[in-house]
């Protein structure tokens, strides 16, 4: 595929999505995990957030990194990421830490790569007096003490985000998710897949809920990040409502595509602020910054990376309902997923499951969960127990992969830490608030320093 075609028709677009399409035999997972970056001054015993350009800062970091073998990417001549073969370790705006994990073929690699990832990143932390927590919101911080990573297109997103929602600079600065990626064999496989992920993510957030402080308190929410996401901007993000629509399919994600203001265009390594353009008047030659210019498939690629819904569309499927957490949780997410999604008995069943759920439904199952995690409802059914009921869908769909490591496990064990949830019904922010209460006599200090990679 050659990204500089130019885009002359929708059937082009329609067929970018096809080419997604891959046997069973090729599916793969990837898995990518975000975490805050804080500074240690042993004199105050408190933790402050990442700077780029000072001492221990994060141009250091990623420099630092690098010499294990990840190449510079580079931006008006600043390091603002890595790569290396199939990964790409990347800058949120806030100085959020994030790898984009490659495509593996079991839980097994992907765990491997979670656990060498973030071995290195501690590691490298550890020399630079730079700690790295996994939570779904930055515990303490207000926006204004959150300093900007250079990235040109956080500047135009920086801008633009305030007039859409109330929320919008929050999840830039101040947020952290984990994430996976899987693939689909064609566009009915691509559509059951996609509405069973949308109508389950309320389930996920539950599952994974991890950001019950902010501001050095308790902030009434679970998770305070979906919270947030929900109220960043209704043009991009939120439920995917067209999953919903009988005839969804790759045709009618393109048109949603479509629908979504553009955030920029990127010109010679230059990224050109078109924000709140039509993608549809681009194509036509008509975007008033850049005159008689047509897009190429390049610029769909950036365009489709601006749309934050919680399940994404791409030549794979992203689900992103999830706060980040520990590194067993993030191993968890890919698993559960897989165990879902990969086997067609499992995936049928759980479309069953929650067949008469519609997009009214999960929109306000979605803000119930931000507050009140697995105690929350559906149609009079508790979350916990439908949690319960997709968490052995995940499992029976792990066995039938069997797929074992070296000492003859199968990628059901990394459901654990899930069911465990499960059995105590208390998700991981209500674990934080007991111990903020009564072990941490409610320092945020100490719960990064418990928490911490």
């Amino acid at each position: 595929m050659n990204l500089n075609t130019l885009i002359n028709s929708k059937e082009q677009l329609v067929d970018w999505f096809k080419l997604g399409n891959k046997k069973k035999k090729y599916w793969r997972v990837g898995t990518e995990h975000e975490k805050f970056a804080y500074n240690y001054s042993k004199q105050n015993n408190s933790f402050t957030p990442v700077n780029y350009d000072s001492k221990n800062g994060i141009k250091e970091f990623l420099i630092e990194i690098s010499n294990s073998g990840w190449e510079h990417i580079l931006e008006n001549g600043k390091v603002i990421g890595l790569k290396k073969d199939k990964q790409s370790i990347t800058l949120e705006p806030g100085g959020q830490i994030e790898l984009s994990g490659a495509p593996l073929k079991d839980i097994h690699e992907a765990c491997k790569e979670t656990n060498e990832h973030l071995k290195l990143v501690k590691e490298v932390g550890e020399r630079l007096n730079i700690t790295l927590l996994g939570l779904g919101l930055r515990p303490q911080e207000s926006n204004m003490e959150v300093p900007w990573m250079p990235k040109s297109r956080y500047k135009i997103m920086k801008n633009y985000m305030p007039k859409k929602g109330s929320n919008g600079l929050d999840m830039m600065l101040s947020t952290c998710t984990v994430q996976a990626n899987l693939d689909y064999a064609n566009e009915q496989d691509m559509k059951l897949k996609t509405l069973l992920s949308v109508k389950i993510q309320p389930i996920i957030t539950a599952l994974f809920a991890n950001s019950p402080l902010s501001l050095g308190k308790p902030n009434s929410f679970l998770s305070k990040r979906r919270y947030i996401w929900m109220n960043t901007d209704p043009d991009r993000c939120g439920v995917l409502k067209v999953a919903f629509d009988d005839d969804f399919g790759f045709a009618k994600y393109v048109d949603y595509a479509l629908s979504v203001p553009m955030y920029f265009v990127k010109r010679d390594n230059k990224y050109i602020d078109c924000s709140g353009s039509s993608f549809q008047d681009f194509m036509r030659g008509k975007l008033k910054e850049l005159p008689n210019v047509i897009p190429t498939l390049s610029d769909w690629e950036d365009h489709l990376s601006t749309i934050f819904t919680e399940v994404r569309l791409k030549q794979f499927i992203e689900v992103r309902g999830a706060d980040a957490g520990n590194w067993r949780r993030t191993c968890a997410l890919p698993a559960f997923w897989v165990g879902i999604l990969y086997d067609d008995k499992v995936l049928n069943k759980a479309l069953a499951l929650c067949e008469n759920w519609n997009y009214e439904e999960i929109k306000k199952l979605s803000a119930e969960v931000a507050k009140d995690g697995l105690k929350s409802k559906i149609k009079g059914e508790a979350v916990n127990e439908i949690a319960f009921e997709m968490i052995n869908l995940a499992r029976e769909g792990l066995n039938a992969r069997n797929i074992k490591d070296s000492t003859g496990e199968n990628e059901t064990h990394f459901l654990k830490v899930l069911e465990d949830i499960i059995i105590k019904k208390k998700t991981p922010a209500e674990q934080i608030l007991d111990d903020f209460d009564n072990n941490w006599k409610g320092s945020i200090t100490e719960l990064i320093k418990k928490m911490s990679y």
